[in-house]
């Protein structure tokens, strides 16, 4: 009997000492550099914001937050890397609404499950679709980009940075509204599309900002229109898709940074609240401005239950386009 209590008091101050040790390495937090896994090319749309808000989040910390990108898998390949990850704070994630919400209707085995090994901290960055066509194509309207699409059903593309992402679903959520049938061109590197749609390679895009930023500004590419309420000041003569003519079509994409599940609660609250503040700087809006991106920020629970309620989202959009599983 006396060894049982001896055991049972030894388990609890090993546990308290456990606890202990975690809550003060949580306040400590972050005592080294901050790894932050971005699932995408560098330059693409979410490469470009997240490093502008990571500079900011950055100076609060202390501490550098590095980038590295894996692309590849629509964002897959690399958002499984911070799913596997050590949950210590010290390894995140960019979380694009495909590789955390879309694709788990999209792929068979995503490798990881998004709701099990990963917790969002938070959206950041909500990006208004463009729609974009490269001048080789000779559409300078939504009108037009119709017409010529129900003329010659299938022949025209649009690239993406990938199957299931925001800008291959909201490609398909054009064709859906509009009854035209397009193809459907994902990229592994994001980079190339910019010269494959200045050429003339590819000829459409629903992309967000900076990934057709380059051909819009060398002039090898126009905005078509920008599907959301207001116009975007990076393409201040685009109008809105309501005032192209197409008001039933809005549609958008985010982006988020996440965490390996079982981050303790002290990092993961400062992680959102030192996110919140850096969309709050000035500087980082006004990049975010420029990038065609909108600042997004939620507490933790309403991260949470955004994230649960843009997997609904995106599930009803993939089956009313009838995409087949990718195995």
């Amino acid at each position: 009997m006396r060894i049982g209590k001896r055991f049972i008091l030894g388990a609890s101050v090993a546990a308290a000492a456990a606890l202990s040790a975690t809550t003060a390495g949580a306040q400590s937090y972050p005592t080294r550099p901050i790894t932050v896994i971005i699932p995408f090319a560098g330059g693409s749309a979410s490469d470009v914001v997240s490093r502008i808000m990571f500079n900011k989040m950055s100076q609060s910390l202390g501490q550098p937050i590095v980038v590295e990108n894996k692309p590849g898998a629509g964002g897959n390949s690399g958002t499984q890397l911070a799913a596997k990850a050590a949950p210590d704070g010290y390894t995140l994630v960019g979380a694009g609404s495909g590789p955390i919400a879309a694709n788990l209707e999209l792929y068979k085995s995503l490798g990881y499950d998004p709701l099990k090994e990963l917790t969002i901290i938070s959206p950041f960055a909500s990006f208004t679709i463009v729609v974009t066509a490269s001048n080789k194509l000779g559409i300078t309207t939504v009108k037009e980009l119709i017409e010529r699409a129900k003329k010659e059903p299938g022949a025209l593309n649009y690239g993406s940075v990938g199957i299931g992402s925001s800008q291959h679903l909201a490609g398909e959520y054009f064709a859906q509204v509009t009854g035209v049938k397009m193809t459907h061109v994902p990229y592994r590197n994001i980079g190339q599309y910019g010269p494959d749609l200045i050429a003339g390679t590819v000829q459409l895009g629903f992309q967000w900002y900076p990934n057709v930023a380059g051909p819009i500004n060398a002039n090898g590419a126009t905005a078509l229109a920008v599907a959301g309420d207001v116009r975007l000041a990076a393409v201040p003569d685009a109008p809105t898709t309501a005032e192209a003519g197409l008001p039933q079509y809005k549609v958008d994409g985010w982006f988020a940074l996440a965490a390996p599940a079982g981050v303790p609660a002290p990092i993961m609250e400062r992680l959102n609240k030192e996110l919140n503040a850096a969309l709050n700087d000035p500087a980082v809006k006004s990049g975010f401005e420029k990038a065609g991106a909108v600042p997004i920020g939620r507490g933790l629970e309403a991260a949470k239950k955004f994230h649960a309620d843009e997997i609904v989202k995106y599930r009803d959009i993939i089956a009313k386009a009838g995409i087949a599983k990718i195995e």
